[in-house]
């Protein structure tokens, strides 16, 4: 029986996983490890991303230009 994590992931894209994770690993992974590793591969997604502003992105822009 697979544990529900606050953020579930559908069987979908548990699968998705699964098959990312043996296309890379060449082993198979268990549902219970799958749905695990993909939540902490959220969580960590979640604690690091930050999406870019208009500004931000100018910012990026005059940077880019400037060094060229």
């Amino acid at each position: 029986m697979l544990i529900k994590f606050k953020n579930m992931i559908s069987k979908e894209h548990l699968d998705k996983f699964k098959e990312l994770y043996k296309k890379k690993t060449g082993k198979d992974i268990s549902d219970q490890d799958a749905l695990e590793s993909a939540t902490k591969l959220i969580t960590l997604v979640k604690a690091v991303y930050r999406p870019m502003t208009k500004d931000d992105y100018d910012k990026v822009q005059k940077r880019r230009a400037e060094t060229k």
